[in-house]
C-alpha cells in the first residue's frame, strides 16, 4: 500500500475517560510530572500519596491539593476510597511495590520499567492474574497520538516491508544524579534505553539475536550501549542509548517503499515525517509530515493513565495498547545486553 495521507490519530479525548481515584505511591520527580498531567488534561482523581517519609507526603500533597498523605504504602492501600495506584518509586522497588497492592485489591500501573528484569515483571504479571485485577507498565510513548499514527502505517504496510529501525536515546547527567547509584539500576538501560527497544519491538516483535557493546561511566557502571537486535528475517534494530553526552535522541523506520523519521526527542510528543523513496513507480520523493506540537513528560504522561481507565471501565484487565508481554519482551531484551556486558543489579 503506498502511502499518501497520513491517517488521522484514533486516541481518545482524555477528558472523556471514566474517572478513577488516584493514589500516588513513591512523590518523586517522575510522579510530579505523572500528577501534573493528569490534572492539566483529564478528569481522574488523584486523592492520596504515598511515601515511607510522610514530610516528603505531605509536601507533595500540598503542593497538588490532594486530600490525604500517608507515611506508608501499607496505609494507602487499606484506603478504600483508591481505585488504582501509580507507582513511581525506584525501579528496584516496582515489583515488591506492584504485588503489594495487587494483593490488597488495587489496580496498579507503574513507571517504567516495569522491574528491573523480566523476572520481576513475570511475577507482577502473575499476581495482577492472581488478584484479577489491571496491571499496566506506563511507557508513555506507546500511548502519545503519534505513535497511534505510526502503529496504523505499519499495520497498513504504507512503509512496505521494514528492514532497519535506527533509534538513539543520550542525556548528559551529572555524578550526583540517581542514575549513577548502581543500588538503584542505575545506568542508562532502564531508564534511557528501554524506549529504543520498545520502538524496534513495536516494529519487529521478537528477536532472535542481541549484540551489545558498552563503556562504562564509573568503574562497575555502564554508561553506554550500542546494539544490534536481529529478527528471524534478518532484519534489524541498531540502537544506542548514553548518560554521558546529550545525543538528537530521534530514530528512523526504514522500509522498501517510504521511510519515518522522528524528530527528537522520539520519545515526546513531537512531528514525524514520511519519505517516498526515490526509486518508488509513484510519487518518488514525496515528503509527509504529522506535525505535533512538541512537549515533554507534563503533555503526554495523561494518555497511558486514561488507557488504563477506560480498559479497567471495560472491565479488562491488561492494555491492548501496551500490554504486560510487551513490557516483559523489552526487559528480556535488556536482561540479555546485562548478560553480555556484565551489569548486574
Amino acid at each position: 500500500m503506498a502511502v499518501t495521507a497520513l491517517p488521522s490519530p484514533r486516541t481518545p479525548d482524555p477528558r472523556e475517560a471514566p474517572t478513577l481515584r488516584w493514589g500516588i505511591v513513591g512523590p518523586g520527580w517522575i510522579a510530579h510530572r505523572f500528577v501534573e498531567a493528569l490534572q492539566n488534561n483529564t478528569t481522574q482523581q488523584v486523592v492520596a500519596v504515598a511515601s515511607r517519609d510522610l514530610t516528603r507526603a505531605a509536601a507533595f500533597a500540598s503542593a497538588w491539593s490532594l486530600p490525604a498523605a500517608y507515611g506508608s504504602y501499607r496505609e494507602l492501600l487499606d484506603d478504600p476510597g483508591i481505585d488504582i495506584v501509580y507507582i513511581a518509586t525506584t525501579h528496584p522497588s516496582h515489583r515488591d511495590n506492584a504485588i503489594e497492592a495487587l494483593d490488597a485489591g488495587k489496580h496498579v500501573l507503574v513507571e517504567k520499567p516495569l522491574a528491573v528484569d523480566s523476572a520481576g515483571a513475570w511475577a507482577i504479571a502473575d499476581a495482577a492474574r492472581r488478584a484479577d485485577r489491571f496491571a499496566g507498565e506506563a511507557m508513555w510513548t506507546k500511548f502519545l497520538p503519534k505513535f497511534d499514527v505510526l502503529r496504523q502505517l505499519l499495520d497498513d504496510g504504507a512503509l512496505g516491508e521494514v528492514h532497519s529501525v535506527i533509534a538513539d536515546h543520550g542525556e548528559f547527567f551529572t555524578p550526583d544524579h540517581r542514575i549513577y547509584d548502581a543500588g538503584l539500576a542505575g545506568g542508562p538501560l532502564l531508564d534511557l534505553g528501554t524506549y529504543p527497544i520498545a520502538l524496534a519491538h513495536m516494529v519487529f516483535g521478537s528477536f532472535i539475536s542481541v549484540a551489545a557493546h558498552g563503556q562504562d561511566a564509573i568503574p562497575g557502571l555502564n554508561g553506554q550501549i550500542s546494539a544490534i537486535l536481529t529478527d528471524t528475517a534478518g532484519n534489524q534494530a541498531s540502537l544506542h542509548t548514553t548518560m554521558l553526552a546529550d545525543t538528537p535522541t530521534s530514530a528512523v523506520i526504514a522500509g522498501r517503499d517510504a521511510t519515518v523519521h522522528i524528530d527528537g526527542p522520539f520519545f515526546m510528543p513531537g512531528p514525524f515525517t514520511v519519505t517516498r523513496h526515490q526509486g518508488h513507480p509513484t510519487h518518488p520523493g514525496h515528503v509527509l509530515r504529522y506535525d505535533e506540537k512538541p512537549g515533554v513528560q507534563a503533555d503526554g504522561l495523561h494518555f497511558a493513565a486514561t488507557d488504563a481507565a477506560r480498559v479497567i471501565a471495560g472491565g479488562g484487565v491488561e492494555s491492548e495498547i501496551h500490554p504486560l508481554r510487551y513490557a516483559i519482551r523489552t526487559l528480556e531484551v535488556a536482561d540479555e545486553i546485562r548478560r553480555q556486558l556484565g551489569i548486574t543489579y
